[in-house]
Formats: structure tokens, C-alpha cells, sequence
């Protein structure tokens, strides 16, 4: 009996993969000087994680004295395979850090899209918070330490139910990728700067227009003979000039406006 012959769905060559390697390097924040991160990856259905680092969290870091930044050094390393760009892997990440009374906090949520260009991108991820809906439950949640934070942090990843939470900015977040793509040009999609100008590697579709071979002008041969009439283009009427009895005379001359007629006032005037 010969031996099951394997699946497409099971051959790698039919998907193309996004390995991404980098850091967490360090936080800005404006109401916090002692912090951690926890970081996750949020993708599309088409998507699906291979190997890596999925969740990930950090050390509490504080704020030197010399400058004003948290340094984290938090390392992010994963592998993605998808067949369809849709919902591209985005990095997550949610800060918690102690109050005045010792609770742990959160102090800021943020997301970014990897990069789609292979090589080495930072970019600068914003920090938010939601805001309490009244005063007293911002009161409750200052003293009580149970602030008004999201059940899901992947909320930020999406746009639903975004335009009803109201967040107030709290830093920035810097984060380092190295990103290495393979097989996207099989797809159809190009994301590499030097070649997006150039004629794309994937083969296109050859489409019916392009079947028939395109008509060129071929001139008219020189022994042809010329016709001898003659036309005559006589202006239309509508376009000759009209003369009336209302137009000047042509002997008229026209007025200097340098001669002036002046007339010597009588004496006895």
C-alpha cells in the first residue's frame, strides 16, 4: 500500500513567516518614577504563533537620578506563519507600579503594529490610562488602590469599544525590532523599500486585454495619390462683424486728452 501523500495545508512553502527579535528598552513615564511591564502578542484568525516568547514580563525598574527614563531591557523573540496579512501581529503591553500606599497599580497600556519592513526599526509606543467616570469612584480607587483598568488589556489592540473610554497620557514606552520576512512576494505584497519602485517578483495573472496583440499606427504609403479639389472655407455668418446705424462715423477724430479747451472768463464777469 503506498504511502499517504501529505497535505498542502501541511507544506511550509505555502505560507510565509515574520520572525521578529528585539526589546523593551525603556520607559518615559510622568506619574511614576518604579515600574514593571508584561507584554503579549495580539494577532489575526490567520495567523499563528510558532515558536518564541507568546507573554512576557519584566523587572521592576526605577528611575535614575542622571536622567528620566525607566530602563527595562525586557527581550521579545517570536516566529509567526499566515498565509494573509489581515490583522498584522501587534505588541501589547500594560505597566503596573506601586502607589502611595504601596498597592500595585496599573500605570499605562499601549500597542504597536511590528514592523512590516525587515531590518532594524525603533519605534515609540504612547502610555495611557482610563479615566474613572466620576469623581468618587477616582477617590475610591485612590484609596482603596482598585483603579479603573480594562478586564482585557487586548482591548488596545482593537477598535471596538474604544470611542467610549475615556484615557489620559502618562509616557512613552520605547521599544527596539529586528524583523526578518521570507516567502511574502509569493503572496503578491512587496515591503522592501529598495525594490517596492522595481517590477515585483510574483507572478501576476495574465489578464484577457493582454492576449491580443496591441495595434500599431501604420502610415499611409507614399505612391498614394493625392486629391487636386480644392476647398473653399467660407466664415460662417455668425461670426462676420455686424455693422448699425449706432456705430460712430469713422471720420471722427478721437479726443486728446492733453488739448483742453479753456475759455478766457469776460471781464465783466
Amino acid at each position: 500500500m503506498p504511502p499517504p501523500m501529505p497535505s498542502s495545508s501541511a507544506d511550509p512553502k505555502s505560507k510565509f513567516l515574520v520572525l521578529v527579535t528585539g526589546e523593551i528598552a525603556y520607559a518615559e513615564m510622568t506619574s511614576t518614577s518604579t515600574m514593571y511591564c508584561k507584554y503579549f502578542f495580539n494577532y489575526g484568525p490567520d495567523w499563528r504563533f510558532l515558536s518564541g516568547i507568546e507573554e512576557g514580563i519584566s523587572l521592576t525598574a526605577t528611575r535614575a537620578r542622571h536622567h528620566n527614563r525607566i530602563v527595562l531591557n525586557t527581550q521579545i523573540e517570536a516566529t509567526f506563519q499566515s498565509t494573509n496579512p489581515f490583522r498584522w501581529p501587534q505588541l501589547v503591553v500594560a505597566c503596573y507600579g506601586p502607589d502611595a500606599f504601596g498597592n500595585d497599580v496599573i500605570r499605562g497600556y499601549g500597542s504597536t503594529h511590528l514592523p512590516t519592513v525587515p531590518g532594524k526599526t525603533e519605534r515609540k509606543i504612547p502610555v495611557f490610562t482610563p479615566v474613572a467616570s466620576t469623581v468618587m469612584h477616582k477617590l475610591i480607587g485612590f484609596f482603596t488602590g482598585r483603579r479603573a483598568e480594562y478586564v482585557d488589556p487586548r482591548i488596545v489592540a482593537t477598535s471596538e469599544g474604544r470611542e467610549v473610554t475615556r484615557v489620559q497620557t502618562e509616557g512613552l514606552i520605547t521599544a527596539n525590532f529586528n524583523v526578518i520576512i521570507k516567502d511574502l512576494k509569493k503572496y503578491g505584497y512587496d515591503c522592501v523599500p529598495q525594490s517596492m519602485s522595481q517590477a515585483s517578483e510574483a507572478t501576476m495573472p495574465l489578464f484577457p486585454d493582454e492576449d491580443k496583440p496591441a495595434q500599431k499606427y501604420s502610415p499611409p504609403p507614399q505612391d498614394m495619390p493625392t486629391s487636386s479639389v480644392q476647398v473653399h472655407y467660407e466664415e460662417p455668418e455668425e461670426y462676420r462683424p455686424i455693422t448699425t446705424e449706432s456705430d460712430p462715423p469713422s471720420n471722427v477724430e478721437p479726443y486728446d486728452s492733453d488739448q483742453q479747451n479753456v475759455h478766457p472768463l469776460d471781464e465783466n464777469d
